[in-house]
């Protein structure tokens, strides 16, 4: 008797016997002297069906009572069957009761995702948030295989620190005892690994980091965390126009490899948001994202205004700071293709970034798709180390936490460039999904931490 995945039935497709097969219950259905039940491993969104007969199994009566999400043990024969939803089946000969599950309050219908969010430890066991953590995992393994081929090294960069890297102070403060403090006043969660990174690129090159972050800022739109992933690179010697065309190149790779090794799941969440969610990513796969000047793109804003397009803000300057509405119009309905939004005006950019020879903007980038928006924001950072400085005490940015990240504008530093990529934001994209809370297992938002 051999111990078989649920996952390995359905890619090795062959009739066998006497295999043992683990999982939960996930339907049980009962036919006089036939019960069908069919049972999850984990290891696919995929569930097998077992047939259990009435003069195979002494425990007959007692199979049909077995609730949803109890775990079982079976051992059968696997065989083939001319059904295309259900594949394959296993006739036991041998059902073995492992743990009940009374009254769990997860059950075989629908569900909305406010009650799911709400038993974020139970939610896992649905299909639907199975579907989308088999994504963010083989997701996570891609952009891991693509710096990786790249010849990045990946580091892992602090998530305690003393400095806000965006300068925006929404992060959250560590309080400790007063009487015998363990760190300095303004310890805090880290908001970026950025200024680490840069450091590191100073020896390394090619770096990138992979990890959580931290914002305190009080938002409850479905787009906003308190704790979330960031995928941060840094590469020495690059500047803006290099490091787009590595964006588009990670961006179109990852994408491109997680819908191969995701077809499963994939087909399931197309019943449940978009219809054509695949059709779009392939799309976008192939296509060129287009390169749009700041001061372009107001100009563009501008004349839909004049023509007759109403925005929630009308109010369009040199100098805003985009809205989502605004960006998902350039991408949607001016360009409808992601667009690189690049080169823009200096106040509304952090104080890191280089400052352009026109002396009003900055070499910064972000990326917005349709259905989105801002997705990745980067930029190259400034090599100058009075200029800095400058910004710094412009914004009346404390110097003395900065001081390890300034100096290194001191010991050889030409240029870098890097971005930042929201681990959940992607993942919302790719899956269709509509709130943020439900591509993380465990989400963080203010007045909520149950788990």
């Amino acid at each position: 008797m051999k111990k078989i995945e649920i996952k390995t039935i359905f890619n090795e497709q062959k009739n066998r016997e006497n295999l043992c097969v683990e999982g939960w219950v996930k339907f049980n259905r009962d036919n006089g002297k036939i019960v069908f039940l069919e049972i999850n491993d984990g290891t696919t969104i995929n569930n097998l069906q077992i047939v259990c007969k009435q003069e195979n199994l002494a425990n007959f009566s007692q199979i049909k009572n077995y609730k949803f999400s109890s775990a079982i043990k079976i051992i059968g024969d696997l065989k083939s069957t001319n059904n295309q939803k259900t594949p394959w089946e296993m006739l036991a000969k041998e059902v073995i009761f492992l743990k009940q599950a009374n009254d769990f309050p997860v059950q075989n219908k629908e569900q909305s995702n406010e009650f799911l969010r709400d038993i974020a430890h139970l939610r896992i066991r649905t299909k639907y948030q199975q579907a989308i953590m088999k994504i963010r995992a083989e997701l996570a393994f891609a952009i891991h295989d693509f710096f990786h081929k790249k010849g990045f090294s990946y580091i892992s960069t602090p998530i305690l620190t003393n400095n806000d890297c965006e300068g925006a102070g929404e992060n959250f403060k560590i309080v400790d005892d007063k009487n015998n403090p363990f760190f300095p006043a303004n310890a805090s969660l880290t908001v970026s690994g950025q200024l680490n990174a840069e450091a590191m690129s100073m020896g390394l090159k090619k770096v990138y980091t992979f990890g959580p972050t931290f914002r305190a800022e009080r938002s409850h739109t479905n787009r906003h965390l308190a704790e979330f992933w960031m995928i941060e690179p840094e590469i020495a010697f690059c500047d803006l126009k290099e490091l787009m065309k590595i964006i588009e190149q990670m961006f179109k790779t990852i994408i491109k490899k997680t819908i191969n090794r995701c077809q499963d799941e994939f087909n399931y969440l197309t019943q449940k948001t978009q219809k054509n969610m695949v059709a779009i990513l392939q799309k976008l796969v192939t296509t060129k994202f287009v390169k749009l000047p700041y001061e372009k793109a107001i100009e563009i804003l501008k004349d839909a205004y004049a023509k007759g397009h109403k925005f929630l803000d009308n109010n369009i300057f040199f100098g805003k700071d985009l809205a989502a509405e605004h960006e998902k119009y350039l991408c949607e309905n001016y360009f409808n293709s992601p667009i690189f939004l690049y080169n823009f005006p200096s106040a509304i950019k952090a104080f890191y970034m280089k400052q352009n020879k026109d002396n009003k903007t900055v070499a910064a980038v972000d990326l917005l798709v349709p259905g989105v928006g801002e997705i990745v924001g980067g930029s190259q950072r400034e090599d100058d180390y009075e200029k800095i400085i400058e910004k710094c005490q412009q914004r009346k940015i404390s110097l003395e936490p900065l001081q390890w990240y300034l100096d290194l504008r001191k010991y050889g530093y030409y240029k870098s460039a890097g971005f930042g990529l929201g681990f959940e934001r992607i993942l919302m994209f790719i899956t269709g999904v509509d709130n943020i809370k439900d591509v993380i297992p465990f989400p963080r938002y203010e007045g909520y931490l149950k788990y």
